[in-house]
């Protein structure tokens, strides 16, 4: 009888109907592929710290995605909730274990960043501007509103666990399956997390200048494809990055970056860790994904970590990725 109820649960809002796991899998997890496994949770509190969990346990391959219905308490960044209505987004997470330079791991959410907005352009018909490091905005009557965010945090594996090769790099003489993580993460691993708001009205938003892709106005709200469309993107762009050896020059990812980000060409405020602030226009990204702003004391200085408050309106050509 338990059973009976859940199923009538879940279809209760047929405007939002569940996740189809098993077709997500058919569709996205393949031998030669990034993706190596997918589970849809009917609820979760943070799809992140489950899955670092399981990373930290020995128990999450590379290439693991963790999907939830509904977050019950969701993270962004420092900490911040993000709690939406079951079935009203998309949430999860996912193991990479990238094979670059350390110093070119910081590229990763801005990464996310990129593939979500070009898979959204062409899935959902709208376009996404993107704020330095890990906010996705949508237009919602003239405003730019927050409609996503990205959350990127190191969990590893156990020690001793074997290193295996990234799906798309070059395998070296022996090296075994190209492929990887079909077993443990091997190696320090990242888990990206990437929440977007779908189907909330107005009337479910968490802050009134929040936004989701039904205001905006998108051509479609199935999630089932929207959610194929990111993976996809994801995976499509990860792969490009690690065969660059983590170059975002080399595999253009710096410059579909910039054409993005509607920070660059703005006066911000950048809210530092420790509590200090520092003002300037944002001039660039630099080869490791810093934020570089130019001050009034005619010096450039880069910011690795903080939060960026815009302080002048979006830049004419409205810096969209599509």
């Amino acid at each position: 009888m338990a059973e009976d109820a859940d199923a009538r649960s879940r279809w209760s809002d047929l405007d939002r109907p569940p996740l189809n796991a098993a077709a997500l899998r058919r569709a996205l997890v393949r031998p030669d592929g990034l993706w190596t496994g997918l589970s849809v949770l009917p609820s979760a509190g943070s799809t992140n710290t489950e899955l670092a969990a399981l990373v930290r346990a020995g128990e999450a391959a590379e290439g693991t995605v963790l999907v939830a219905e509904e977050q019950t308490a969701g993270r962004g960044r420092l900490d911040r909730r993000w709690n939406a209505p079951p079935r009203s987004g998309i949430f999860f997470s996912a193991v990479l274990t990238p094979r670059v330079p350390p110093e070119r791991w910081g590229w990763l959410p801005l990464l996310a960043g990129v593939a979500t907005a070009t898979a959204l352009s062409r899935a959902a018909g709208v376009d996404t501007a993107l704020k330095w490091p890990n906010d996705l905005l949508l237009q919602i009557d003239g405003a730019e509103r927050k409609f996503g965010g990205i959350l990127a945090e190191r969990a590893d594996p156990p020690p001793g666990t074997p290193p295996t090769t990234s799906p798309g790099t070059a395998v070296p003489p022996g090296a075994g399956n190209p492929a990887g993580g079909r077993g443990p993460a091997a190696g320090p691993s990242v888990v990206l997390g990437i929440g977007l708001n779908v189907s909330l009205d107005s009337t479910e938003l968490p802050v009134p200048t929040a936004g989701s892709l039904r205001l905006a106005g998108a051509l479609g709200l199935d999630r089932d494809p929207l959610l194929r469309a990111v993976l996809r993107s994801l995976e499509q762009w990860y792969v490009r990055w690690t065969l660059a050896d983590g170059d975002p020059g080399e595999c253009h990812l710096l410059e579909a970056y910039a054409a993005g980000c509607v920070t660059l060409g703005r006066a911000v405020r950048a809210e530092l860790p420790g509590g200090d602030e520092l003002v300037g226009e944002a001039v660039a990204v630099d080869g490791d994904g810093r934020l570089v702003l130019a001050t009034e004391e005619g010096v450039q200085r880069p910011v690795g970590a903080g939060d960026i408050v815009h302080l002048r309106p979006a830049r004419e050509d409205g810096g969209r990725v599509s």
